[in-house]
């Protein structure tokens, strides 16, 4: 039976990590908004009781259901093999999982520094300020972050050889990343040559190199956590 995905439509967003992650592993799931609309996000939430989930994405299987990017990726790893072999592998790929989370929520806040509520043009100069600290030090920080993790496996995964859930995450914030700060990508990935190493090796996979050439894969824009505007980027 395959696995429902539900995310607002428009944006590839937070409901994109869920997707390379499947479309990696060949897992069946259904793109449930994007055939059926909106509503039916809205009918599907408000019929869920009990502890259901505070916001998209989330995935729904059987009378499973699960919400948070991390905690999504992180079950299915378990179920379909994609994680570490023992559980102090698997508590780590949950700590850089949960890193990513942080990273990626820092990175919508560089538009929206001030409220969601908020338009970007009613945050513009916020915005600037906290721009210029998340390129010049948020980023190398997260970075080399990543990059040490990666250094201590003599593969261009995670876990050496095989890929995991967290190489799919980092695959899509450095796609993320590039499209919201190219400038600044472009001037200090040469410093993080392992990071950069997984991300070519998950746009390798067969899974990802089929997902990228069809039109499942959604472009970037700015309706979603990676946006990229022109006085948000330098070098």
């Amino acid at each position: 039976m395959a696995y429902d995905l539900w995310y607002w439509p428009g944006a590839p967003g937070r409901g994109e990590f869920v997707r390379v992650a499947f479309e990696a592993a060949g897992i069946d799931y259904v793109d449930r908004v994007r055939e059926e609309g909106v509503q039916a996000l809205v009918d599907d939430m408000e019929r869920r009781s009990g502890i259901r989930p505070f916001a998209p994405p989330y995935i729904a299987h059987g009378d499973i259901c699960i919400a948070q990017v991390a905690h999504i990726v992180t079950w299915l790893a378990d179920r379909h093999g994609f994680g570490a072999e023992e559980e102090r592998g698997n508590l780590e790929l949950i700590m850089l999982q949960l890193t990513i989370t942080d990273i990626t929520a820092e990175a919508h806040d560089v538009h929206h520094p001030i409220a969601d509520a908020l338009y970007y043009e009613d945050q513009k100069d916020a915005a600037k300020r906290v721009a210029e600290d998340f390129r010049e030090k948020r980023m190398p920080k997260f970075f080399r972050y990543f990059e040490d993790a990666l250094c201590a496996t003599e593969g261009p995964f995670v876990l050496g050889e095989k890929w995991s859930h967290v190489d799919t995450s980092l695959f899509q914030l450095v796609e993320g990343l590039r499209y919201a700060f190219p400038q600044r990508m472009k001037a200090i990935e040469g410093d993080y040559p392992k990071l950069i190493a997984c991300r070519d090796a998950v746009a390798q996979l067969d899974g990802i190199k089929a997902y990228l050439a069809s039109d499942r894969r959604m472009a970037f824009n700015e309706d979603g956590i990676f946006r990229h505007y022109p006085e948000l980027d330098a070098a």
